[in-house]
């Protein structure tokens, strides 16, 4: 079953984590099988979400345990730390297969 990865990101510094973190994870993600769906600025909160700059981010993974594969990654876990104090990151997974 299809699994997905979705990413609220509050970003204060675009162009570091477009060009830095962005850049490198994309690498990881098609790495380990995944591939995204939306990478999207401009969120609108309509509801539980006071603050106004939203990015999103949805990735589409062969299997809940290919997703997590990559997130436990000791890759992953170094590229992690080029968005630590430049974005803060509400991060997701789910399974379905109503897509």
């Amino acid at each position: 079953m299809k699994a997905y990865m979705l990413v609220r990101a509050v970003i204060k510094d675009r162009e570091k984590f477009v060009n830095g973190y962005g850049v490198e994870a994309a690498k990881l993600v098609d790495k380990f099988g995944g591939k995204y769906l939306v990478r999207a600025p401009g969120a609108i909160p309509l509801e539980g979400i006071n603050d106004e700059q939203n990015s999103v981010v949805i990735s589409e993974w062969p299997s809940k345990e290919a997703a997590q594969d990559f997130w436990n990654s000791d890759e992953y876990q170094e590229v992690k730390k080029l968005r630590e104090g430049i974005a803060d990151c509400y991060v997701l997974l789910i399974e379905s297969d109503a897509l």
